[in-house]
């Protein structure tokens, strides 16, 4: 398999889990260009957070079809996390590529024992699985 090829298959499988699971394509496309296509850490970083762009829009867009996107939430979510990842990459640039590694797999650890306690609280709280996501109301902002 040419390396364009492997790219485009990884793109792929990435949006089916995007769109399946509503994750970030980080926690997709990082360690699919680390592990399988051997890039350096920050290089996948970067180059995540180029191709999540076009997942993000057909995503949020599919989503907003269905009535489940909070545009104002989103909104305000999107404008103040650009002063976060300005920050992010900032300290990102500064690490050695083995420290960036192991935060980010700290990161994943972290992520996915959430997940597990969330699902296993789910859970136990009731044996049948919810009927389907409700709509959150919109907070009001003062």
């Amino acid at each position: 398999m040419t390396g364009a090829v492997a790219i485009a298959v990884l793109g792929v499988l990435a949006g089916v889990i995007s769109g399946l699971f509503g994750v970030g394509g980080g926690i997709i496309f990082v360690p699919a260009l680390t592990l399988i296509l051997g890039r350096h850490q920050l290089q996948a970083e970067a180059t995540s957070l180029a191709a999540i762009v076009p997942v993000a829009i057909a995503g949020s867009w599919r989503q907003h079809q269905a009535g489940l996107v909070r545009w104002r939430t989103a909104a305000i979510m999107g404008v103040a996390s650009v002063a976060g990842v300005l920050a992010g990459a900032e300290v990102a640039t500064s690490l050695s590529n083995k420290a960036l590694e192991r935060a980010f797999g700290v990161f994943l650890v972290a992520v996915a024992i959430q997940l597990g306690w969330k699902a296993w609280s789910t859970y136990k709280a009731s044996k049948l699985p919810p009927p389907g996501p409700e709509p959150e109301p919109e907070p009001e902002l003062v």
